[in-house]
């Protein structure tokens, strides 16, 4: 009875022991990725399949759509202490840099700099500052690089060539400024009775991120700051020239019906069947074009400069990985958000997704319609690498108002005040 006994503590301590010795296959070592990103979902899983032969590490990309489902998703997992190893946030800085100071996001500056600085150098800088954080910061956070940029993305103007070719217009030569683009867009509604400009202005970010253009255009970007810092009011005289330009395409008659309720779907819908002459959208419309209108001859071109000055364009990383902080398995997100970033899989991203590449060396893989846009990379701005954000509540004034400018309801003094009301209401943040 005394022998059974010993012999059964010995099975129970084995047990234990095995049950409690660190596992050494694969599953341990899994790692899961949430995006929102659905026209990517196929690419991804074929690069997680190729990752997971070559290292035997199982990786799982979980697809949350639409985006605000996807945000609402991080947060309650934030909360709850069950983020992935892998994830993205949405939003403004101001969103990072909560997840950040909580704890959720792992600092990246120390990998990205091992071997001289051999991972942050292979970026387009301007593409990885949007996950910068600099000494100082507005938002207190510790300075650093807290996210991976896998593509990069920026706003353009978009134009129809066969209707430029069919009004008589040289296919090859844009408008440059904001009267010739006028003058094109009505030429061309004259002749050939299609809309002039069409645009998703149902969705006041496409509202906002124009006027945040013409607005550096017009002020430079050291007064468009101090606005949003609160040196500047919103009814100075140069921001009362930015809403103005939304009036003058509104009397210019060259919009298309309904454009303050259109979604941006509706709008690249319509230009990909040659319903418009101009759109503004994002890089990532060759992709959507492609699939609506293989055969659309278009390409983009910049701003159309409203003041003889310098401009900049509203773009940098289109999206971004985090690592999560507590995570066990941060070492092999880390290698594989290496691994994905590397030029062989960000070949297959452009080919695959027709998005710009994240990292510099891929010029030479971009299709013809992407390659210019790498021109005006030296041109990138973003709320995400500026010193201070517009407070959400001057924002949603702003494009509302807009939008009834653009209706004919309200005057561009009329919005002003109201933007600069909401502003010291609020106060700067």
């Amino acid at each position: 009875m005394h022998l059974s006994k010993v012999v059964w503590c010995f099975i129970v301590i084995i047990a234990l022991i095995s049950g409690c010795a660190p596992r050494q296959d694969t599953d341990e070592k899994k790692i899961v990725i949430w995006h929102w990103m659905n026209d990517r979902k196929s690419a991804f899983e074929e690069l997680a399949k190729r990752y997971t032969s070559q290292t035997n590490i199982p990786v799982k990309f979980k697809l949350f759509f639409p985006p605000d489902i996807y945000s609402q998703k991080v947060i309650a997992a934030a909360r709850a202490g069950s983020l992935p190893e892998i994830f993205g946030i949405l939003g403004e800085k101001k969103s990072l840099s909560s997840f950040i100071k909580a704890g959720h996001i792992l600092d990246l500056t120390p990998v990205m700099k091992e071997n001289a600085n051999e991972w942050k150098d292979s970026f387009y800088p301007q593409t990885l500052q949007t996950t910068v954080f600099e000494k100082g910061n507005f938002y207190d956070v510790k300075p650093g690089i807290y996210g991976v940029p896998i593509d990069t993305t920026l706003m353009q103007f978009v134009y129809n060539r066969e209707l430029f070719k069919r009004a008589g217009l040289d296919p090859d030569k844009p408008p440059q400024t904001f009267d010739e683009f006028i003058t094109y867009a009505q030429t061309i509604k004259d002749k050939l009775g299609v809309d002039g400009f069409i645009c998703g202005w149902g969705e006041g970010w496409l509202l906002n991120c124009l006027a945040t253009e013409w607005a550096i255009n017009i002020m430079d970007e050291q007064r468009f700051i101090q606005t949003l810092e609160g040196k500047i009011p919103y009814t100075d005289e140069k921001w009362i020239q930015v809403f103005s330009l939304f009036e003058k395409i509104k009397d210019s008659g060259i919009l298309a019906a309904d454009i303050t309720t259109m979604i941006n779907k509706e709008a690249e819908d319509a230009f990909s069947k040659g319903k418009a002459a101009f759109s503004f959208n994002g890089s990532w419309s060759v992709n959507v074009y492609k699939q609506l209108s293989p055969e659309l001859d278009y390409a983009f071109f910049s701003l159309p400069k409203a003041a003889n000055a310098s401009f900049k364009i509203w773009g940098g990383a289109g999206s971004s990985f985090m690592v999560k902080a507590k995570s066990s398995n941060k070492d092999e997100a880390i290698k594989f958000l290496k691994w994905l970033t590397a030029r062989k899989q960000q070949k297959f991203l452009i080919k695959n997704t027709n998005n710009l590449a994240a990292i510099k060396g891929c010029e030479q893989d971009l299709p013809p319609i992407l390659s210019p846009l790498t021109d005006n990379l030296d041109r990138l701005t973003h709320p995400n690498i500026w010193p201070y954000n517009e407070d959400s509540r001057v924002i949603e004034v702003m494009n509302k108002g807009l939008q009834q400018t653009v209706m004919g309801v309200k005057t561009p003094q009329e919005v002003a005040q109201e933007v600069q009301q909401i502003k010291q209401r609020v106060g700067r943040r």
